[in-house]
């Protein structure tokens, strides 16, 4: 449990509203992506929203990244930046990931959106990495181990023909958008820090229809599936409870 902070009740209540924030305008940029729009119009969108909402970015300028929103099309698995040149396409799968401070609390959250009417293979591999989070989730109960998420991910997808993307992981969440422990999406059960109330992780399945192996792109962000197969990308921020 080295480095792990468990929150206070009243401390995962600020991290709730941090988080309602961020589904808040995962919602609104949902609804305005469709044929035709850039992933720079729906960048636009978040930061208008983000405003009005009075809370800051958490991905602006961290580590140089350049905007609020990631944008992650078809082949890109995360880290898309948001381009006034990438317009959407029927049949596109988008992901959004998204993250935003209030009151010196982070939330973070992403899901893959279908652009009009995408092909059977693309709506099995956004639903089966939907479902691979909820069966991530599933396991966030004290006397769990840390383990035992990631096994329930790759457990879940591999038996459907998926692969696991293992360069990318999900975290711990709180004051930082990135605490301690790394939450892997593969691996056994039964292994790892046991989990306990007041721990709040962000899990994040990444999941290719192809091969696991990753590329990324000159920009130093964009990360893509080498094989060029679709990836689907899903998250939230969880917190333990009794």
């Amino acid at each position: 449990m080295k480095g792990i902070e468990l929150k206070t009740a009243a401390q995962i209540a600020k991290l709730r509203e941090a988080n309602l924030i961020v589904s808040d305008v995962l919602d609104v940029v949902q609804a305005a992506a469709g044929i035709g729009v850039t992933t720079w119009d729906l960048e636009l969108v978040a930061r208008k929203r983000l405003k009005e909402l009075s809370a800051e970015p958490a991905f602006l300028g961290y580590r140089g990244y350049p905007a609020v929103l990631c944008t992650s099309v078809n082949s890109v698995i995360v880290h898309g930046i948001p381009r006034k040149d990438l317009a959407l396409k029927d049949g596109d799968i988008l992901s959004i990931d998204f993250g935003a401070f209030k009151d010196g609390w982070c939330g973070d959250s992403a899901r893959t959106l279908p652009i009009g009417t995408i092909s059977e293979k693309a709506a099995a591999l956004v639903e089966a990495t939907r479902m691979s989070l909820e069966k991530g989730i599933e396991q966030c109960v004290p006397g769990s181990r840390l383990g035992d998420i990631g096994w329930a991910v790759q457990n879940y997808v591999e038996k459907r023909g998926y692969s696991v993307v293992e360069q990318f992981a999900g975290h711990g969440i709180g004051r930082h958008m990135h605490e301690p422990p790394q939450v892997l999406n593969y691996g056994p059960a039964g292994r790892g820090p046991r989990l306990s109330a007041g721990m709040v992780l962000a899990i994040e399945p990444m999941i290719n229809a192809g091969g696991p192996d990753v590329v990324i792109e000159d920009d130093g962000w964009t990360a893509v599936t080498k094989d060029g197969s679709l990836s689907a990308h899903f998250e939230h921020s969880v917190a333990i409870t009794e």
